[in-house]
């Protein structure tokens, strides 16, 4: 379905160059001369570029109809992460590329969220917040619990992860999967 500038609005998906966009800003501009315009901020599903773009007033978007599905994480083989569908419960292989830096996050039976157009999965998102055992890490010291400082720790997904010198070996922590930072201790 072809849509006028003035329907272009944030959380909009549309298609551009045999891409799927999402809009992230929207902006409708009438100068007091001229003919109206909208300048929008976008972001690739695919590839999360960033691109800023002009829609003159005369330009009809094709608007993209995007699924979301719940997956479960299952495993992974090669290249090639393993979910199966919470509905269908069938199995689909997604490339990591399309899991992105999440992929260090990815633990047994972990449900994510997938978006896709014409039955090709275009990102997996992880859920914000994942918690965590640490399976390796230097051994805390006794009262450093008001100092700040940082070591690293590796979890059991073996991501590792800056925290707290409090933080010892069988320690459930909350990991943050967005920026892959501590949030607190589970």
């Amino acid at each position: 379905m072809a849509l006028s500038i003035n329907e272009i609005k944030s959380g909009l998906t549309i298609l551009l160059d045999d891409q799927v966009w999402v809009v992230l800003e929207a902006q409708h501009i009438k100068p007091g001369k001229g003919a109206a315009f909208t300048r929008a901020k976008m972001r690739n599903m695919k590839t999360s570029n960033v691109q800023d773009r002009t829609f003159r007033g005369d330009e009809k978007i094709e608007e993209a109809f995007v699924d979301e599905r719940k997956l479960q994480y299952q495993y992974t083989s090669g290249d090639i992460c393993h979910f199966m569908d919470q509905e269908t419960y069938e199995d689909l292989g997604i490339p990591r590329e399309s899991v992105g830096d999440g992929v260090k996050f990815l633990k047994d039976n972990l449900e994510v969220t997938a978006y896709s157009y014409k039955d090709d999965i275009l990102s997996v998102n992880l859920p914000n917040f994942v918690i965590f055992e640490v399976v390796q890490t230097e051994p805390g010291i006794r009262g450093d619990t008001a100092k700040s400082g940082t070591k690293p720790a590796e979890v059991e997904t073996r991501a590792v992860v800056q925290v707290p010198l409090f933080i010892n070996v069988g320690d459930h922590i909350k990991v943050d999967t967005r920026t892959g930072g501590y949030v607190e201790r589970a």
